[in-house]
């Protein structure tokens, strides 16, 4: 048998009420009269055959019943709002929330973004920059850049660009007391680190120098902080290429050697497999994408 459901205005003028306890405040939000809300009110008493408010001089109240079934449906009507927003969130136009790790949004998207925004004028890009979990999008951000091997279950990922690690400084220190003429030199320096200092030990061993003191030096929470260190002249920074190109294009950072080995990690544009050609995610995704392309060669 079909189960006849409240009328949803009906339910609507309630839910407003019960949350105001009042069908003045009530009408106001949904700009109707005060007269509508309480007909509403009574055509909902009706079909439930039950009383959901208590009417006292000047006061309302909720009956038990009353209270029981707004709990319930308060959280229904959240979620209707919810599940709106976010499909509206997936149209082509208005805001796109991108969340990545604060270094590749300062050394990468930072400088970009104007070119995307030229393209998509109807699509507002709002970057979070946060450290988080790789694995999972929590419900309001649309697109996340993750670094990692690419495997993420239920999330579609796009490589961006191949990457490499070298050993980059400041010219001052490449020219200064002690020149770095060949990687044992690295000995006589300040080794900078990135979270750990298991990045340098892995890349010397790839490259096959020994005599070089890797449990020295400070270590630094985000890229973008080894990197700024760098170039004051405080240490060698192990870097990947593609966050430093700022300061590379910039000299305040050079390569003293040919040497490096490319990274077995990357950055993604990652989404929710269901969402990568809807609306601006796509146009975020294709746009990322062909940038990536166009400067690959220069890597």
């Amino acid at each position: 048998m079909q189960r006849r459901l409240p009328p949803l205005n009906a339910l609507k003028a309630f839910e407003a009420a019960a949350r105001h306890l009042s069908f003045t405040r009530a009408a106001d939000e949904l700009f109707v009269t005060q007269a509508a809300v309480s007909h509403q009110i009574k055509a909902l008493e009706d079909h439930l055959s039950m009383k959901l408010f208590i009417r006292r001089n000047r006061t309302l109240l909720l009956t038990e019943e009353g209270q029981a079934y707004f709990l319930e449906l308060k959280d229904i009507f959240k979620s209707l709002q919810d599940a709106t927003e976010r499909l509206l969130a997936k149209g082509s136009k208005g805001a796109i929330t991108v969340a990545m790790p604060p270094s590749f949004a300062s050394q990468w998207l930072v400088p970009r973004i104007s070119r995307f925004s030229s393209v998509n004028p109807d699509i507002d890009v709002r970057i979070k920059a946060v450290d988080f979990d790789e694995g999972f999008l929590d419900d309001d951000i649309d697109v996340a850049i993750y670094y990692g091997k690419g495997r993420w279950s239920g999330l579609q990922a796009d490589k961006l660009h191949r990457e490499f690690l070298t050993p980059l400084c400041a010219p001052s220190l490449f020219s200064g007391p002690k020149p770095l003429t060949c990687l044992a030199d690295l000995k006589h320096h300040v080794l900078l680190h990135d979270l750990s200092r298991e990045a340098w030990k892995t890349w010397l061993k790839q490259i096959g120098v020994d005599g070089v003191n890797v449990n020295q030096g400070p270590v630094f929470s985000h890229s973008m902080l080894v990197l700024q260190a760098a170039a004051l002249g405080q240490g060698i920074a192990l870097a990947n290429t593609i966050l430093a190109r700022p300061e590379l294009d910039a000299g305040r950072l050079i390569m003293p050697f040919s040497d490096r080995v490319e990274s077995r990690d990357a950055f993604y544009v990652v989404c929710d497999e269901s969402q990568a050609e809807l609306g601006k995610i796509a146009a975020f995704r294709q746009w990322i994408l062909a940038q990536v392309d166009e400067e690959q060669e220069y890597v």
